[in-house]
């Protein structure tokens, strides 16, 4: 019987054989915990006074961990590995009964199930869940690897370099950048576009200082962790914009090492675009030339739909920038993560290294990369084209703001920045709730990011439910509307004391 197989012991001190656990098995229930020992002093033995100080001191931090846990608790996340799908071995006479294949074919279709079950309540992350790529399905039978630099054919022949390169071009058309003056690659996520692109940076530029604001992307971070840069972290606004006068403090300080800087197109949590104009000024007021600073613009998710915003400021390669990335699986949509990176040509040399083995030059963070990505990409970019990507930006601009009014009409604090949709708003008491919605949070907040798959019905659901939700929290809980004034300003908190 599939799933009750029994698994042969590696070692004889467990007895010979093991059964699968069951899926309501708790791992947590073997966990023996076993007293503290008391601390000892002079010898092993507690004097009395310091006992007894001691004992005091203990009481203490009891009624402390008591008052701690009577707290909400932020919970991050769940752990599933207590209910995971386990792998198990055929049964001997499987080829004839079929159980397996009958077993996996159930399986899949409830997971499918549950799929389409959570992207009908998905509006914390900002994935286009709307697409189609049944065309597409007839290439999943190939394993298409663009490994090594996507201008140099290597000795892999299943690759989709034709394809990769002319979604290159697509995008460097956009960021105003000529063919023989840029480099770029698919990559297999935003943050992977911005490991390279400070990685680029720190390789024109050995010595130079990384700067970024508090609201960027984590991967901006980690990127600095991971090449011992020094790094540092920049004020912004309440809206979430970089705070330049803060920068040119910052920049002063370190004014004889060289500017690695990284300028947000629509942060993580508020969708703040950073002033791109403003940076570059602050830069050359503190005497940074074009030649002693880096500017990698993160625009993963509103990087591409800010150049089909008429009022927005755009971010060129006319401008002294060095690259630029966006994430594929974001605003486009495809089915598995992926992005694109752009820096100019000049800059990649230095980077980039011969590999006999690939008969190609390697000049990418990963290896192998997907081949199938690009070519998703490539057939979106062919049925939309500029000015289907257009009509998509203002549906969002619309349906964002429409969110924010509702949300201001029932009393919920709640600010929209502009050119962006993300609409940040007070976050609901209920972790369930947040849950059931895959909500992002951040201390008082949480936000939706309105993508062309959100429609006003999806939000009108959505509306109905926090409503009827909250009302419940505050007849039942005794709970308030929590002040977000520090995080969103007065004029967005619709607490007792802002109202």
């Amino acid at each position: 019987m599939v799933g009750s197989a029994l698994v042969e012991a590696m070692s004889g001190e467990f007895g010979g054989k093991l059964q699968i656990l069951s899926e309501d098995f708790d791992p947590r229930a073997l966990v023996v915990v076993e007293p503290v020992p008391p601390a000892v002093e002079d010898g092993g033995e507690m004097n009395g006074e310091a006992g007894r100080e001691e004992e005091e001191e203990e009481e203490e931090e009891e009624e402390e961990e008591e008052e701690e846990e009577k707290r909400p608790e932020i919970v991050l996340g769940r752990n599933v590995h207590t209910s995971c799908l386990a792998v198990t071995e055929p049964d001997a006479n499987d080829e004839f009964t079929g159980d397996k294949e009958a077993y996996m074919a159930s399986v899949l279709a409830r997971y499918r199930k549950t799929l389409m079950e959570r992207t009908k309540h998905h509006l914390g992350y900002p994935y286009n869940l709307d697409f189609d790529y049944g065309a597409l399905s007839q290439l999943q039978h190939f394993s298409i690897n663009n490994l090594g630099d996507p201008f140099i054919e290597s000795n892999y022949g299943v690759h989709s370099r034709e394809f990769e390169v002319g979604v290159l071009d697509w995008f460097a058309r956009l960021w105003e950048l000529e063919k023989d003056e840029y480099w770029g690659y698919i990559t297999n996520c935003g943050t992977e576009g911005n490991l390279h692109g400070i990685l680029v940076g720190r390789e024109v530029h050995p010595n130079g200082i990384l700067y970024a604001s508090q609201e960027s992307h984590y991967s901006v971070f980690k990127a600095a962790r991971m090449y011992r840069m020094g790094c540092v972290k920049v004020a912004t606004s309440l809206s979430g914009e970089i705070d330049c006068a803060d920068f040119k403090a910052k920049l002063l300080v370190n004014k004889d090492k060289p500017a690695i800087v990284n300028v947000n197109i629509g942060t993580t949590v508020k969708g703040a675009v950073d002033d791109l104009d403003l940076v570059i000024k602050t830069l050359e007021e503190c005497g940074f030339t074009h030649d002693r600073f880096y500017i990698h613009c993160d625009g993963a998710l509103f990087g591409l739909m800010m150049p089909f915003v008429k009022r927005a400021p755009k971010v060129t390669f006319k401008k002294p920038i060095g690259s630029v990335s966006v994430s594929g699986h974001k605003f486009v949509g495809c089915p598995m993560p992926c992005g694109v990176q752009i820096t100019r040509m000049e800059h990649i040399n230095t980077l980039s290294r011969n590999v006999e083995y690939l008969a190609s030059r390697d000049a990418t963070i990963m290896g192998s990369r997907n081949g199938h990505a690009p070519i998703f990409l490539w057939y979106t970019l062919n049925r939309k084209g500029y000015n289907g990507f257009q009509k998509e930006v203002q549906k969002c601009l619309r349906n964002a703001h429409y969110l924010k009014g509702r949300l201001r009409d029932a009393g919920i604090g709640a600010m929209l920045n502009e050119l962006s949709s993300t609409v940040v708003f007070e976050r609901p008491f209920d972790d369930e709730f947040v849950r059931r919605w895959q909500l992002a949070c951040q201390g008082n907040i949480a936000h939706v990011v309105v993508m062309p798959n959100v429609t006003i019905e999806k939000l009108d659901c959505f509306l109905d439910e926090l409503l009827e939700e909250r009302s419940k929290w505050f007849k039942e809980k005794n709970v308030k509307p929590p002040c977000v004034a520090a995080d969103i300003g007065s004029e967005n908190c619709m607490c007792a004391l802002h109202k």
